[in-house]
């Protein structure tokens, strides 16, 4: 199939997970592994919020958050993963010094890695009229990539931003960019590219 625009129709930006633990939680071992040089790479998407507002771009905000008594989590922690994002943990918010909401976003909140699963998220997209969903955030290998599976199969153009996101290892973001591209050709992408694209495109 030909390669499509990087952008068609009006666009929304999806933040997955960009959460305070991100700047603040330093630890060595933490409950979920990061690739070398994740919090730099989620700076980076804060650069990107920052240009699609700027554009007049719709910023929806995801944020993973389960109940302290665990009982959403599901089959969640059967993985590497250990417990995380519980309700009433500053680490679990979105609004922090890096990344601070603003009147004019959105915010899902999610139990499940896709932002689809359980959450109101595609009658957003629909009221917005958003036909390409661009993507950032971690890990892309689970939660961004996830999200993009299923954007997918709901007919979004999907892209996602290679340099703002970041998995929980390097082999597993490249194993999972190389999936979504698959599913669409050309949807791996740059700030670069998506932040000049950003103000060509028709704002919701």
């Amino acid at each position: 199939m030909p390669r499509q625009a990087l952008i068609t129709g009006k666009p929304a930006l999806i933040v997955v997970d960009i959460q305070a633990s991100t700047f603040i939680d330093d630890s060595t071992v933490r409950s979920i592994p990061n690739m070398a040089g994740y919090k730099d790479r989620m700076h980076k998407a804060c650069d990107l919020v920052a240009a699609a507002r700027e554009a007049t771009i719709p910023v929806i905000f995801i944020q993973e958050a389960h109940r302290p008594d665990l009982v959403d989590f599901g089959r969640e922690l059967d993985g590497a993963e250990d417990v995380h994002c519980l309700e009433g943990d500053p680490r679990t918010e979105l609004a922090h010094a890096e990344l601070k909401i603003t009147a004019s976003d959105y915010t899902i909140k999610k139990r499940r890695y896709s932002a689809f699963f359980g959450t109101d998220l595609e009658i957003l997209l629909k009221g917005l009229k958003a036909e390409t969903l661009i993507l950032c955030g971690g890990l892309t290998d689970v939660c961004v990539h996830y999200t993009f599976a299923d954007a997918h199969q709901l007919d979004y153009y999907c892209r996602v931003v290679e340099d703002c996101t970041g998995g929980s290892s390097e082999k597993a973001h490249r194993a999972s960019l190389d999936a979504m591209e698959y599913l669409q050709t050309g949807a791996v992408c740059s700030f670069e590219t998506v932040t000049t694209e950003f103000k060509k495109a028709d704002p919701i």
